[in-house]
């Protein structure tokens, strides 16, 4: 059965319901065979002046459909009934149908309308708004790619007298670099410090569909939300995976949804003023050569520096109690060359667990002060914690034996450090770093 068929359909079967006065399941017949029609008239050959019939059917089923609506929703017990045959003879001689003659386009407008709400609706769905607490501080070192991105979201909104004329801020900026060097950090701080700006962070799973033409027309609705809302701020995470390099081989809708890319971000017509599209890569040079251009600001995000890894030891430590100097931090910052901020994180995660299995290790444990759980203020002299058998004061007992509030245990020291970074290798090879050197030699800058 065709689609045109389903409609038909429909509403046949909502004109007797409508008829009947069981109101709610008319309503509902007549939204479903408007659905059916629209779908028709943009997916189904058919003439023009059959779409146009089509058209006119679907206002009238439409007008039909918002008077049962109001009624419902007014409980009015008493309401003449309309004849739902085509629309009815009450509207075709009325002020609706002079308007649809004035209006010889709103039937088509009233079908985009429909369109653009399931669109909007389905867009609000998948698309996260957020505004994470993380601040440019919150950042290690990368002061290059924090000053680009302050000139394209801060600066405009502040002080948009300063962008007058020739002097735009940019419009597309592409943050790459190995895996784990912050780059989506440096996006979540961009949604924090942006202030009054919408921030929108969308993924490939966001846009794709398997409906044919439907990735595109997300596409479409994204830049189209973002327009509305400006100014806005758009995160592709993982671009690559929506706009890799076109070639032979390739699917149509894919190469449909990179075209659609390539148009919303500089297309004739588009008023991108107010928007910036901010991506994100570990893999830059499999990126389609037009969506590369798009982007105006390529930044290298390379590994951190050793001044900005003892920042991210400090950092990720926060308040766990530890007996670290600076010096300390100094010389682990030196011995994680080669470390992403993401390996960074992981080795201070299991360091932070050494106490722990100091703790499920320990055969014997003797008593300690420290301060009170419940009032820091106070402290408490008969804790106990893990210690070697010689220690003095030491009780053979293991950690299953002993109550959970009476448990003190180890603060984090330099040897938990050391043997933590022992254990966790960096994540990014030399080969790796070579091609992201070589297309920033290329195409990028550094950060």
């Amino acid at each position: 059965m065709s689609t045109l068929q389903k409609a038909i359909e429909q509403v046949t079967k909502a004109t007797e319901e409508d008829k009947k006065g069981n109101y709610p399941e008319a309503l509902r017949l007549y939204q479903n065979g408007v659905d059916y029609f629209l779908h028709s008239i943009k997916y189904e050959a058919q003439g023009a002046k059959s779409k146009e019939s089509i058209r006119a059917k679907c206002m009238s089923y439409l007008e039909r459909a918002e008077e049962i609506k109001k009624f419902l929703a007014n409980g009015g017990p008493k309401k003449a009934k309309a004849s739902a045959e085509g629309g009815s003879s009450k509207k075709k001689s009325s002020k609706k149908d002079k308007k649809e003659e004035d209006d010889s386009g709103d039937s088509s407008s009233d079908e985009e309308s429909a369109d653009d709400k399931k669109l909007r609706e389905q867009l609000e769905g998948v698309i996260v708004m957020e505004t994470p607490n993380i601040r440019w501080d919150d950042v290690a070192g990368l002061h290059v790619a924090k000053e680009s991105l302050k000139e394209a979201v801060i600066l405009p909104t502040k002080f948009p007298h300063l962008f007058v004329g020739k002097r735009t801020p940019w419009r597309g900026i592409l943050l790459y670099g190995p895996p784990g060097t912050g780059k989506s950090f440096l996006a979540k701080a961009v949604a924090t410090e942006a202030g009054n700006s919408t921030f929108i962070s969308a993924s490939a799973s966001d846009l794709l569909s398997k409906w044919l033409g439907e990735s595109e027309k997300l596409v479409k609705g994204l830049f189209a939300m973002a327009r509305k809302n400006k100014p806005t701020i758009i995160f592709l995470d993982e671009v690559d995976s929506l706009c890799s390099a076109r070639g032979e081989g390739e699917s149509e809708s894919a190469r449909r949804i990179k075209t659609e890319f390539l148009v919303q971000m500089q297309g004739v017509g588009n008023d991108n003023d107010g928007i910036l599209v901010l991506g994100a890569t570990n893999i830059p040079w499999g990126l389609d050569s037009a969506i590369r251009r798009r982007f105006e600001k390529r930044i290298y995000i390379p590994l951190p520096e050793a001044e900005a890894r003892t920042y991210m030891f400090k950092l990720n430590l926060g308040t766990t109690p530890h007996v670290l100097t600076d010096a300390m931090f100094n010389e682990l910052g030196e011995r994680s060359e080669g470390y992403s901020g993401a390996d960074v994180a992981i080795v201070v995660r299991d360091a932070l667990m050494q106490p722990v299995r100091k703790v499920q290790q320990a055969t014997h444990f003797k008593k300690m002060s420290g301060p009170c759980r419940d009032d820091p203020t106070r402290t408490r002299n008969d804790f106990l914690s893990p210690c070697s058998p010689g220690d003095p004061g030491a009780v053979e007992t293991n950690w299953m034996s002993i109550n959970g509030d009476d448990l003190l245990e180890p603060v984090v020291d330099m040897n938990d450090m050391l043997r933590a970074l022992a254990n966790c290798r960096p994540t990014v090879g030399e080969d790796d770093l070579k091609e992201h050197v070589k297309f920033t030699q290329d195409f990028g800058q550094e950060g």
